[in-house]
């Protein structure tokens, strides 16, 4: 890797650090850069996972405050996430990457319309949460913890959207509550796939570490200013990058 592929790498970094401490998604940025440098597809997605890790363990931890006195609960809905996030991994690893190369595409679709739509997603669940009837549905936000968790474990980008998305309709509570939940399941989803990919997969660790860096970077940016930035603007730049990593997917 020369200076200008790591530099770059990290203010990709910077950029999915500070868009997933606002609207999430951040890997659709990071994830398209590695293609374009030449990694291919199943490489580019496992040392994507291995690079965000670190920020979604910061923000886990960071959001701890959320689960006092509910920690047993969290647990087992964690160990959901584990279970998904192997089953993901391993799917990734065990499939062709002719089966990648079909899938992904539909999951950007996905992504996409997932972060384009999110400010209607929210609206909606939270004019749910105003309704005295709503309560927790424990049996399916564990449902909700392993299928998100797969998906993560496959490919991760837009796992954040989805995930809070869903908890909001499983969780009772402010929204705060549910995106902290989101933090843990998918750093725990990404933690255990990982550690699959580290012990029976190549991982481009130079990469891996740039991306880590500008993460950090961007994510304490992002928490620090990115209220104050139209969150339209994250999703403007999701989107035109999602869109061509979805071109260079259908044409290759």
């Amino acid at each position: 890797m020369n200076p200008l592929e790591f530099a770059a790498l990290v203010l990709g970094g910077i950029v999915a650090g500070g868009i997933n401490s606002v609207v999430g998604s951040g890997s659709l940025v990071t994830f398209p850069i590695l293609l374009a440098f030449g990694y291919p597809p199943v490489l580019a997605n496992v040392t994507n996972n291995v690079g965000v890790l670190p920020a979604s363990l910061v923000a886990t931890f960071a959001g701890r405050a959320e689960f006092r006195g509910e920690w047993r609960r969290l647990g087992v809905f964690l160990c959901f996430s584990a279970a998904g996030g192997v089953t993901g991994a391993l799917l990734l690893l065990q499939l062709p990457s002719e089966a990648f190369d079909m899938i992904v595409p539909a999951l950007i679709v996905l992504a996409l319309l997932l972060v384009v739509f999110g400010p209607q997603i929210k609206r909606w669940t939270a004019r749910l949460h105003g309704q005295a009837e709503h309560h927790d549905h424990p049996v399916a936000t564990m449902a909700v913890a392993g299928l998100t968790a797969v998906y993560g474990g496959y490919f991760g980008a837009a796992q954040g959207v989805l995930l809070l998305a869903l908890l909001s309709i499983t969780m009772a509570g402010p929204l705060i509550r549910a995106n902290a939940y989101k933090n843990a399941m998918a750093a725990t989803a990404n933690l255990v796939a990982a550690l699959v990919f580290v012990a029976v997969t190549e991982v481009a660790w130079l990469a891996a570490l740039a991306i880590a860096v500008g993460a950090f970077i961007g994510g304490a940016l992002g928490g620090r200013y990115g209220r104050y930035l139209p969150q339209t603007a994250y999703r403007v730049v999701i989107v035109v990058i999602g869109v061509a990593a979805l071109v260079y997917f259908m044409v290759r």
